[in-house]
This record gives structure tokens, C-alpha cells and sequence, in this order.
């Protein structure tokens, strides 16, 4: 707003809704499952802090002006007003929690929230409590509905907007989208992800068609809807449905509905969404995935979702090319190691051990693995004419791996030793294929089966000419 004013942030939303439903057609939300365990359990219950932090002004009634956004500035500014706390809000809050908590044994058809809300909202009025109320707060509260209008949209207006609408929409998408993941967690159920992405991106556009600002899938309110019995994406066409007959007809009386109340509901949600029990499993996990759920946990809370997110799937990322490389294997057959070292079984075949030798790689080829490779390859005090790599377990390769193996073979190729490779799979096949590294080598070279590379290397090695010593007289 601040650098394109309103009609930029409509016309922004407007373009942010086109792009979120390309997205969606595009098969691009299922990016979101990629997403490890322990960022989505980390940001979730750092959320459930924030969600929780974000209501005990309105729980204890602190007159606090501008309550600071940030996490630590927030809790500094409740503890130097918390003496002057209004103790008839503190008295509502606690009222409210307690429904919450205790109407459900009695009766699980009406959710204790509403009868809370309902109950609090009464009492307030009636006896007329010096608590914050919705109409107290949010003075200028109105029930009219604004025409639709179309964004008056430019060539020079989409040039500027186009960054900020992408910003937008992948934020949206990304909230969105991870709220449909905690909701999975909480109800055992799996969303749409192109589908949410669709209907999120058609929201944004009906949004700023009527001035409004965009719009995203909101955790605290799936989650409080979840936890009063919603299973169903009907629950949220009600929820909006609610909410639009409330600000036609129901203004009047909505103002009179307690501050406390309403955080009273969100603190029992908070407590609810947290992963607490899966934030005591974590913790025991491996040091790396602690790692991970901790930082994005504190990221979230300290900084805000997007940055945790990001930080978290770095780390996440770093980490999972770590335990690849430590998962792949090398296996050497070497003079010194005439058998089957490391459990590598050669075929019953004789060959010159002293000329011939050949790596097994077990796991992904990638550059924790390239590079044990190559440290393997310079450490072994032996020199072969023939370098056989049997590749049949070698799921994936990336460039790093790539550009390992043309490393070696440049060196074998300045120590005059033949390189072949058996094995290959489709997709380290194809990367190699698309740095033309298969032409380099030869397609003579590649076989499919260990027997036949090593019967090949025998007639390579008979095929040298052999040193004659001069006979003298």
C-alpha cells in the first residue's frame, strides 16, 4: 500500500488470483508434500505460540495502546503492564476456557464454543461489564456490502504489479497450502493441493472485485474449526456464510461480543493445534531432524512463517544430500583384496587382478558420494590398464556426480586406462547421456552385465604388446 496505494494492492490481489489458479492447473500443489515432517510439525506449534502470545492482551484486559509485533517486545510490553489488569476480563477468559473445556462431556452435538460466545456475549451486556468488546475496539464496524467493481488494470500497471502479484501468490499458496497439511494431521484426511490452490486463486479474485485485500487459508481458523467437529470443506462454505448473514444482519449485537471471549477460544485452539506430544518425539529423534523442527519452531516464533519455511527446507535439504552421501557405499576389488570386500560378489571368473579393477557403488551418486569416490580412486597404490564401475545399484546421479565421473575418466585417460561401465540405470543413464559423456566414453564401453565387461578387459589386456627383455651373445 505504502508504494502502489489501495488500487495497486486490489489490482495486485486481482493478478495474484489469476496466477494462483494457473498454479493449480499447472499440477504445482503437489510441491507442497515435499515438505519434511519436522518443518511442518516445527512451524505448527510455533504458530500455536504465536497464536496464543497474540491473545493475552485481550485475556487480561492490559491497556496497551500499540502492543509490539515482534515476539520478545510483545511479552516485555504484557510484563510491564501486567499489574494493571482488568480482573473482570481475566474472569470472562477464564469463564469462557472453561465451557470450552468442560461443555463437551455433557453435551458433543453443540460445540462449547458457541455456547461460550453466546453466554459471555449475554452476561457483558446485561450487566453492562467495563470489558473490551468487538464494538469497543473496532469502532467503525459497518454491515453494508460494497459493489462489485472491476481493477481499472494497465500494460504499465501489470509491469510494476507482476512481482509483488507473484509474492502474493506464492505466500498465499504457501499458507494456504500448509494449512491444508495440519488439517490432514489433525483429522487424518488428504486434501487436494491443486484444488485448494484453484479455489484460493478464484477467492483472491472475487476479493478484489469487491475492494477486498487477498486472502489465504488461515491455520488458527482451521484449526478451530477443525477442533469443534469439521471434517468437511462445508464447514468453511458455512463458516462464510455465517459470516456474511452476521454482517448483514446481526452488526448490531456482534459488537457486543467480548475481547476476552474470543481469546479465551483462540488460546483453548492454540493449546489444541500444538504438536506438543510430537514436540517430546522430536526431541528424541535423530539430532538432525531436531535440528530442523527446533530452528523452524524458533523461526517461526521470532521472524515469521516464510523465513522459517525457507530456513527449515535449506536445512532440510543440506541434510538429506548429507545421509544420501553417507548412505552410498564403495566397494573396491583390489590385488590387496582378491575376494569380496565389503560384501561385493564378483563373478566366477579369472581375470589379472594387477590390470583390472573394479568399483562397485552402492546408493545415490551425488556429491558427498562423488567425492569419496575420487579421495577411493587416488588412495589406491595399484596400476590398472582397466577400470570397471558396476553401476547396477546407482538409483541417481546429479551433475556432481557427473562431474566426479569425468574427472576420472580425464585421469584415466592421461594414465592410459581403459574405463567401462556396467549397469546403468535409466536415470544416471540419461545424465550422462545429456552431457554427452557417453559419446566421450564410448558405447563399446557400456555393458550391461559385470561377466561381460571383465571378459572384455581380458582380450583388452591380451591385445596389449607385451615387454621383450634383449637377448645378448
Amino acid at each position: 500500500i505504502q508504494v502502489y496505494g489501495l488500487q495497486g494492492l486490489i489490482t495486485a490481489t486481482f493478478m495474484a488470483g489469476i496466477i494462483l489458479m494457473i498454479m493449480g492447473f499447472a499440477q504445482m500443489g503437489n510441491l507442497i508434500k515435499f515438505i519434511p515432517y519436522p518443518i511442518t510439525s516445527g512451524f505448527t506449534c510455533g504458530i500455536a505460540v504465536i497464536i496464543f502470545t497474540t491473545q493475552v492482551k485481550d485475556f487480561f484486559g492490559l491497556n496497551i495502546e500499540e502492543v509490539p509485533k515482534e515476539f520478545k517486545p510483545k511479552w516485555a510490553s504484557y510484563i510491564e503492564h501486567f499489574n494493571a489488569m482488568n480482573m473482570i476480563s481475566l474472569l470472562i477468559g477464564l469463564a469462557t476456557i472453561l465451557i470450552i473445556i468442560v461443555w463437551p462431556k455433557f453435551v458433543k452435538k453443540i460445540p462449547g464454543t458457541l455456547i461460550a460466545i453466546v453466554l459471555m456475549t449475554v452476561i457483558t451486556a446485561v450487566f453492562h461489564l467495563k470489558i473490551d468488546t468487538i464494538g469497543s475496539v473496532y469502532t467503525n464496524i459497518q454491515g453494508s456490502i460494497p459493489a462489485p467493481r472491476f481493477p481499472n488494470i494497465s500494460f504499465e500497471m501489470i509491469e510494476q504489479l507482476i512481482g509483488p502479484a507473484f509474492v502474493i501468490a506464492f505466500l498465499g499458496s504457501i499458507e494456504s497450502l500448509l494449512s491444508a497439511v495440519v488439517a490432514d494431521g489433525m483429522i487424518g484426511s488428504t486434501h487436494k493441493s491443486n484444488m485448494e490452490l484453484v479455489g484460493q486463486g478464484a477467492a483472491n479474485i472475487a476479493s478484489s472485485l469487491f475492494g477486498g485485500i487477498p486472502v489465504t487459508g488461515a491455520i488458527a481458523r482451521t484449526a478451530a474449526n477443525v477442533k469443534n467437529g469439521s471434517r468437511t470443506p462445508i464447514s468453511g462454505m458455512v463458516h462464510s456464510v455465517v459470516l456474511f448473514l452476521m454482517m448483514v444482519f446481526l452488526m448490531p449485537y456482534v459488537k457486543y461480543i467480548p475481547m476476552t471471549a474470543l481469546a479465551g477460544i483462540l488460546m483453548v485452539v492454540a493449546y489444541n493445534m500444538g504438536e506438543w506430544e510430537e514436540f517430546r518425539t522430536l526431541l528424541k529423534a535423530p539430532k538432525s531432524d531436531s535440528i530442523v523442527f527446533l530452528s523452524t519452531f524458533a523461526l517461526t516464533i521470532l521472524f515469521d512463517l516464510v523465513i522459517a519455511i525457507e530456513v527449515g527446507m535449506v536445512m532440510a535439504a543440506f541434510l538429506f544430500m548429507k545421509r544420501m552421501s553417507d548412505v552410498a557405499q564403495i566397494s573396491v576389488n583390489s590385488p590387496d583384496e582378491p575376494d569380496t570386500p565389503d560384501g561385493f560378489r564378483l563373478p566366477e571368473m579369472d581375470y589379472n587382478k594387477s590390470k583390472v579393477l573394479i568399483y562397485e557403488i552402492n546408493g545415490p551418486f551425488f556429491f558427498g558420494a562423488a567425492d569419496n569416490f575420487l579421495k577411493t580412486f587416488k588412495t589406491l597404490e595399484t596400476n590398472p590398464k582397466v577400470l570397471i564401475l558396476e553401476m547396477s545399484h546407482v538409483p541417481a546421479m546429479d551433475s556432481t556426480g557427473y562431474m566426479a565421473m569425468n574427472r576420472l575418466f580425464n585421469m584415466c585417460k592421461q594414465s592410459n586406462i581403459k574405463m567401462m561401465l556396467v549397469g546403468l540405470r535409466e536415470q544416471p543413464y540419461k545424465t550422462l547421456e545429456k552431457y554427452d559423456f557417453l559419446s566421450k566414453i564410448g558405447s563399446q564401453r557400456i555393458y550391461r552385465q559385470l561377466q561381460e565387461a571383465i571378459a572384455d578387459s581380458n582380450h583388452y589386456l591380451m591385445s596389449l604388446p607385451t615387454k621383450h627383455t634383449k637377448k645378448t651373445s
